[in-house]
């Protein structure tokens, strides 16, 4: 099962859109922001394009309105960007809102359906590895 997630700001505007594969339509919280964060740095590790649009900032990055520019084209490291999305999502740092309910604990178990809205709302930079 394919699901659509967005990156949104506190306003509602849409910064971000892309798809992630699921196996299951019910996994944990822990599991869709693993998914997401490893689907986002697996695409670009595959092209290493001029930016990187993600969840997490990886260090030795550039904020831009493409995203963020990395100072030299190197290989973004999925477990630590994973380890420091868990953690921003314990501490506040992004809420995710899944059919307009929000999502609170990482073992909390999601279900999907085929037109759910998934949106992650960053409240504050996440900077990374």
């Amino acid at each position: 099962m394919n699901i659509l997630i967005s990156d949104e700001l506190l306003n509602g505007t849409v910064t971000n859109q892309f798809e992630i594969e699921v196996q299951s339509a019910s996994i944990t919280v822990e599991e869709l922001i693993t998914k997401r964060v490893t689907a986002e740095i697996e695409s670009y590790n595959k092209r290493l394009p001029g930016y990187f649009n993600g969840l997490v900032e990886p260090t030795n990055a550039e904020r831009t309105l493409n995203g963020y520019k990395l100072k030299a084209k190197q290989l973004i490291d999925t477990e630590k960007q994973v380890y420091i999305a868990l953690n921003a999502f314990q501490k506040n740092g992004f809420f995710i809102l899944v059919d307009n309910q929000q999502l609170e604990e990482l073992d909390q178990l999601v279900t999907f359906r085929n037109d759910s809205k998934i949106s992650f709302v960053k409240l504050t930079p996440l900077v990374g590895g």
